[in-house]
């Protein structure tokens, strides 16, 4: 099932949150069902849950990208954004931006650095928890909105 469901979502705990749901069903409602085939039933069963759980995660979406636009000014959260990008040390904000920016991977950033993995992680903690600081502190109401803004970077 797993396997099946990845045809819809490569999502992994998105995956075996739905087969689990299906087996528990299956589990508490068996006096309840009359399935002649059972395979047919658990593809039938996974597929439809799965199906409603991606539009209610796409729907939950677009309900936070709205609230999101109406609370905030978007320029004012990416200049001060900015801001705190080009605030951080140097060193921290060139892996900060060779990650976010450049779409590298913390392993190519440390082989063209010529540092360890390691150090590429502490350098993009450090960055990711100033940002965070930053951001949150200048935004004291609707701090979840900046956190889940600052996901979609």
């Amino acid at each position: 099932l797993c396997y099946f469901l990845n045809y819809y979502t490569h999502d992994e705990q998105a995956i075996e949150e739905v087969v689990q749901d299906v087996f528990v069903y299956l589990w508490k409602e068996s006096d309840n069902l009359n399935i002649t085939y059972l395979k047919t039933y658990l593809y039938s069963s996974a597929r439809n849950r799965m199906l409603n759980y991606l539009r209610n995660e796409h729907t939950r979406t677009i309900i936070l990208e709205r609230w999101a636009q109406d609370c905030i000014d978007r320029a004012e959260f990416f200049l001060l954004l900015q801001d705190t990008i080009e605030a951080l040390p140097p060193k921290c904000r060139e892996i900060f931006l060779m990650s976010r920016d450049e779409r590298k991977t913390y392993k190519e950033i440390a082989e063209e650095k010529g540092i360890s993995v390691k150090t590429v992680e502490a350098q993009m903690g450090i960055a990711l928890k100033r940002i965070r600081e930053k951001m949150l502190s200048s935004y004291k109401e609707g701090g979840d909105i900046f956190v889940f803004l600052l996901t979609l970077l």
